[in-house]
């Protein structure tokens, strides 16, 4: 594969990522956004890295994919914590930092 053929289908999830969580609602679909986002990241690494015969790239995607791991567990319990007070997961029904 072509080194374009990797940057367009990580544009392409990038866009995806980008979009839902603009448009999104739900916590859980803005997690799995933020994940494409990042999956989109880890493919640009990987590319570049292979193209030029660096492993640098590569250690940083795994790098990129625990941070994600994290991010995911840290999130998922905020939005579980919401869920078991709101009775919702919706972002927009969330005033209670407003003052």
């Amino acid at each position: 594969m072509l080194l374009n053929q990797f940057l367009l289908l990580s544009a392409i999830l990038f866009s995806i990522g980008v979009y839902g969580v603009i448009a999104r609602r739900n916590g859980v679909a803005i997690l799995m956004s933020i994940e494409l986002i990042l999956n989109a990241v880890n493919i640009n690494l990987i590319a570049f890295a292979a193209m030029q015969g660096d492993l640098a790239g590569q250690v940083f995607a795994l790098f990129v994919i625990a941070i994600a791991a994290a991010e995911v567990g840290v999130g998922l319990a905020i939005v579980l914590a919401i869920y078991r007070n709101r009775k919702s997961v919706d972002l927009d029904e969330l005033d209670v930092m407003k003052g």
